[in-house]
């Protein structure tokens, strides 16, 4: 009953705390950049507006409209049961999948929103999918060769194991592998989560990937495509932190008190490593879309260095 509470606990750490790692975020880039911005509650006020009200929803639009929100938030929500959130010990569902399994499930979210934004015929849906879909053809085989060679590093495919393994042992951790797995991983952080210096939610034409896939949307099902862009973001900070670059810190036993301990851990490791996101994409100069290959060329310049140096 314990480990049934704890799996359900992970997930709800996702859902509820995704929307608190956004808004530090823009509240943490308006302060670099000398402004006040918006409470670090704002994107629950956000999601509470866009729940109560009325969905609008294009006529040449089809099911893929109505379900690719709902697939891609059920989607977020099914990869927490796989990788450490709370605890560094497997729960009931972990066993469901291993780490590419948890990364196909991320990709399935993201491929339901890009057919979505093609879905209703309108320019601007397409323009988002089609640059969606470029920075992709590097993004996603580059996640995919990290996932590998952490699993090479181990020698097996569950991200418990890997924890275990650099948690305690130094010699894994300061790998030439590792290193460059973790280089890797940072870049691909940037792409996944908006961060790279041609995302923009400016509502321009030249800068609109992500946000022009979804300009259709209203209401509710608005609501769910964001709160799931923010789960996915919490998810990938989990699986860079946890798995990666610190696998410390997270409940051995599953008691009340080193879970609790385990969740302040988490505000203080996410808020880090999301300030130095800000920090990089303040001090980037913006790139012209077509230069959108030199950084992710790069991390999978790494990723395939830490698969060699593995094998080494």
């Amino acid at each position: 009953m314990k480990d049934i509470l704890l799996q359900v606990a992970q997930v709800l750490t996702v859902l509820l705390l995704s929307p608190l790692l956004r808004g530090f975020i823009v509240k943490m880039e308006e302060k670099v950049q000398r402004g006040q911005g918006p409470s670090i509650f704002q994107p629950y006020r956000d999601l509470w507006k866009l729940f109560h009200k009325t969905q609008l929803v294009p006529e040449t639009a089809t099911w893929v409209f109505l379900w690719a929100p709902i697939v891609a938030f059920v989607a977020m929500m099914i990869v927490p049961m796989l990788i450490p959130v709370l605890t560094n010990f497997p729960l009931p569902l972990s066993d469901m999948g291993d780490i590419l399994g948890g990364g196909l499930i991320l990709t399935l979210g993201s491929f339901f929103i890009l057919l979505a934004g093609l879905d209703t015929g309108q320019p601007f849906g397409g323009l988002g999918s089609s640059r969606a879909v470029m920075l992709g053809i590097l993004a996603e085989p580059t996640l995919i060769l990290v996932f590998v060679g952490i699993t090479f590093l181990d020698h097996s495919m569950l991200p418990f194991v890997a924890n275990h393994l650099l948690a305690k042992n130094p010699v894994a951790y300061w790998s030439p592998a590792h290193i460059f797995l973790i280089l890797a991983f940072i870049i691909l952080l940037t792409v996944e989560t908006d961060r790279l210096p041609i995302h923009s939610t400016i509502p321009y034409e030249i800068y609109m990937i992500d946000e022009a896939r979804i300009l259709e949307y209203s209401g509710p099902l608005l609501a769910l495509l964001k709160w799931a862009s923010w789960m996915k973001q919490f998810i990938l900070y989990t699986i860079f932190l946890n798995v990666f670059l610190f696998p410390w810190g997270l409940s051995v036993g599953g008691d009340f008190g080193s879970v609790l301990l385990a969740l302040l851990i988490i505000l203080a490791k996410y808020g880090a490593v999301g300030l130095f996101m800000v920090l990089v994409d303040t001090v980037q100069s913006r790139l012209r879309f077509y230069r959108y290959q030199e950084p992710l060329a790069l991390s999978f310049l790494f990723a395939v260095l830490a698969i060699v140096a593995d094998q080494l």
